[in-house]
């Protein structure tokens, strides 16, 4: 390593401050600190001394999102096959998953990674670490078959719009990677919905049935996976949205290691089962009648709560906050894929809808503290 060392060392002397090259040092020293511990410190203000630093934060989310991420290259691959009716094995599933899925990967990071340098030359700050979590976090709640220049214009409108327009990570009020998803199915509808966007290459079969549970439910058709299969993830959806086992396996990791809120997840969880408890009990729809149960499994909701709502910079700060925050993201997310048939997902407006108020939510419980810590002074005067 110390070899590696003394030669960024060597490039990065070029755009050292008062050098030729020092308005570009931004860019350079996003390799620098991708590799190696950042060598500075904070100096004013208050500030803690920890080891956890945003890069390691991000990392710890990548790892969370690896067993959905594998799982949802082979189930690509499962799907196709499945249609086709080949004879086929783990690693033919999974080698044709990645030949579709990779790309769509190295697309989101060149073209977010480019939009991220440019800002921050300009601007003369630091490149932040935010863009590693987004930049995989957009090809995983796509379609498997969406064309690559979606991605891109999908991806740099979410930079651009969800995240530079408000200053960057840790500035903006939308998750970007949502973003990106609801530009993507609101300016090309046909590419992210309907039966043949959820599976691979399903233009060139014929007699596909690759619509996705919430989308036959939508149209009152009936359901034949089990509880299993749906909890699994052997079913069509996006690529790494479908599994809820490995999701959770996931959410365990972010909980551990402190990243995930789990009183957001839990809150989501709650607000869902109880909005679609009430459903069942009155079953006026397909959606309606689904189980509560199967609509935790199903969808996006299981992704969507654990990486989506959990972002710490777009929701709930204070811990009643994040309860309120949750439960109303499971809550409005069930009533959209209820009273929506046009769009039955529900999660991702879900989301963006409580990203908006996550400010709100945090300022009324902080005036609430506040309320009751000027009573308690009021109450203590008294007695005295």
């Amino acid at each position: 390593m110390s070899f590696l060392r003394r030669k960024l060392d060597e490039l990065k002397r070029p755009f050292a401050k008062g050098q030729k090259w020092e308005k570009y040092a931004p860019a350079i020293n996003a390799f620098d600190t991708f590799l190696f511990v950042p060598n500075h410190t904070t100096h004013t203000g208050a500030h803690i001394r920890d080891a956890v630093d945003l890069k390691r934060t991000m990392v710890t989310v990548i790892i969370a999102l690896m067993p959905a991420l594998i799982y949802g290259i082979y189930n690509t691959g499962y799907q196709y096959y499945t249609q086709t009716g080949e004879a086929f094995t783990f690693l033919d599933a999974f080698i044709h998953g990645s030949w579709k899925i990779v790309p769509m990967i190295i697309v989101s990071y060149v073209v977010g990674l480019t939009i991220e340098f440019i800002f921050a030359v300009y601007r003369g700050h630091e490149v932040n670490e935010g863009y590693l979590v987004t930049g995989l976090l957009i090809p995983m709640i796509m379609p498997v078959d969406i064309p690559l220049w979606m991605v891109a214009i999908s991806v740099a409108f979410a930079v651009l719009i969800a995240k530079e327009a408000f200053g960057g990570t840790g500035m903006n009020i939308l998750n970007p990677a949502l973003t990106a998803r609801a530009f993507a199915f609101f300016a090309y509808p046909t590419y992210m919905s309907g039966n043949k966007v959820w599976v691979s290459e399903a233009s060139t079969i014929d007699g596909v049935s690759g619509e996705t549970i919430l989308g036959t439910l939508a149209a009152g058709g009936n359901v034949n996976y089990s509880f299993f299969e749906m909890f699994q993830g052997s079913i069509p959806g996006s690529i790494a949205e479908t599994s809820a086992l490995f999701v959770v396996i996931g959410a365990l990791i972010l909980i551990a290691t402190g990243v995930g809120s789990w009183r957001i997840m839990i809150g989501s969880v709650l607000g869902a089962a109880f909005v679609g408890f009430l459903f069942n009990l009155w079953g006026a729809n397909a959606l309606m009648s689904f189980s509560w149960v199967n609509h935790l499994v199903v969808g996006g909701f299981a992704f969507g709560v654990v990486f989506m709502a959990t972002d710490p910079v777009s929701a709930a700060q204070t811990n009643k906050g994040k309860w309120v925050y949750g439960i109303l993201v499971g809550v409005f997310c069930i009533l959209i894929r209820v009273f929506n048939p046009a769009y039955p997902e529900g999660v991702m407006l879900a989301i963006l809808l409580m990203n908006v108020f996550a400010p709100t939510i945090d300022h009324y419980v902080v005036q609430g503290n506040i309320s009751k810590r000027k009573k308690r002074w009021a109450n203590a005067l008294k007695t005295t």
